[in-house]
């Protein structure tokens, strides 16, 4: 055991595994996100399809991603968590491409489920990594920066999509980010490790003091409860808690960001470069968001109360843009302010899963808490589509989407102390 602590050893880890992660995950969510602009952007007309048969194809895509959440978790932490996502980076950006070339809706709906199954495996496989580098101390900031991501790649699909639709239409947006993640590998393979263990670079203190704590962490689990297995877990009920909490939470966050583009459009009767524009703001607040409440987190902490916290003020931010929808600029402020909170608790959620079950299960953990809970990424687009064909209204979708987010809240309440910290 070192006496070292983490203000004294090199900070190498900060610098070579998340900026790899961070971009990976930015053209991922980038390629599942970017049919709500070719929505926006004509190809409902050129396809001849409805809005709730849209919302189908954009949630589509979380039923083929719950197939490998469990596996890629699970070899992710038994085998090597940088080869499964290299061959998953080759998979989705190929299929992206196919995407483009789509000619009804029966194929645009079975290349977006094969785009899910594609990335199934890579958030799961990325928190393994991010587990197996920055012990419990540091991890709601390591997790906050890599979910920076999902701001940045909305702040540039947003501009980018919306100018590629404006010049060459919505089929050129599918090819043209599907090319820029194929080009992902190139980056990949050469910069990440699996481990401390694994890495060339790594100063041999930095590595010493990642495998003290690491395995200091591990020891006090295995202290508090019976042998890890997986019947164990699906036994515990925190399990399904945050199953569900996952699963409200990302029936919002989806609802939202898929439908982003046009209820913009709506909003303010702009073209879509306009939109592509306005559509940056929320994801910028989202930097603020995810650095503060991942700071607090990590001072306090009390994942469980900034876990809550901004799942609450998502959901009172959301409802209120759509009451107070006549008065345009304020309204569009309010969905800048859903930026905040939309993805703060993310970060903060995804160290729950190490403090109440060990690494041996840990990341089938993860894998089956980001599947079921990913089906609410069906839910959410879908929702909000077959509600505006049944009540000719988005704000019809909006009300559900806000009542799964208070749901989740108050699911998040009744988590265990632990996550909540020392007393």
């Amino acid at each position: 055991m070192t006496n070292t602590t983490a203000g004294t050893v090199p900070a190498g880890r900060w610098w070579r595994i998340i900026p790899p992660a961070i971009l990976v995950y930015i053209f991922s969510f980038m390629d599942r996100t970017n049919i709500g602009f070719a929505m926006a952007g004509g190809m409902n007309e050129a396809l001849h399809i409805t809005p709730w048969l849209s919302g189908l194809a954009a949630g589509i895509f979380f039923i083929g991603y719950v197939l490998l959440q469990v596996p890629g978790g699970h070899l992710a932490e038994h085998r090597s968590a940088k080869n499964f996502i290299g061959l998953s980076i080759l998979a989705w950006g190929g299929l992206s491409i196919l995407c483009g070339f789509v000619q009804d809706s029966t194929q645009l709906i079975a290349v977006r489920f094969l785009i899910g199954v594609a990335e199934g495996g890579v958030w799961p496989a990325i928190f393994v990594i991010l587990t197996h580098w920055f012990p419990n101390e540091e991890r709601g900031r390591a997790n906050s920066y890599f979910i920076m991501n999902i701001a940045i790649a909305s702040i540039i699909t947003g501009p980018l999509s919306g100018w590629i639709i404006s010049q060459w239409g919505w089929r050129s947006v599918f090819i043209a980010e599907g090319i820029l993640s194929l080009l992902l590998i190139l980056v990949w393979y050469p910069l990440i490790s699996d481990t401390p263990d694994r890495a060339k670079w790594i100063s041999r203190e930095e590595r010493d003091y990642l495998n003290a704590r690491l395995a200091d962490e591990q020891r006090q689990l295995q202290a508090q409860g019976s042998k890890p297995s997986y019947g164990v877990m699906l036994r515990d009920g925190n399990l399904w808690k945050l199953v569900l909490v996952y699963f409200c939470y990302q029936t919002g966050i989806y609802g939202f960001s898929l439908w982003l583009p046009t209820l913009l459009q709506n909003l303010t009767k702009s073209g879509m470069t306009e939109v592509g524009l306005l559509s940056m703001f929320p994801y910028i607040a989202m930097l603020a968001g995810l650095y503060y409440f991942g700071r607090r987190s990590d001072t306090s902490g009390n994942r469980r109360r900034y876990v809550a916290q901004p799942i609450i003020g998502f959901a009172v931010c959301f409802l209120l843009s759509t009451l107070l929808k006549e008065n345009v600029w304020v309204s569009f402020a309010l969905l800048v302010a859903c930026g905040v909170f939309m993805q703060s608790a993310s970060p903060i959620f995804w160290t729950m899963p190490p403090i109440l079950f060990p690494a041996e299960v840990a990341g089938g953990a993860r894998g089956l808490i980001n599947a079921l809970g990913n089906l609410g990424g069906f839910l959410g687009p879908f929702a909000v589509g077959w509600l505006h064909s049944a009540f000719n209204s988005y704000a019809a979708g909006i009300y559900f989407l806000v009542a799964m987010l208070l749901i989740g809240f108050l699911l998040t309440l009744s988590l265990p102390k632990k996550t909540a910290g020392p007393a």
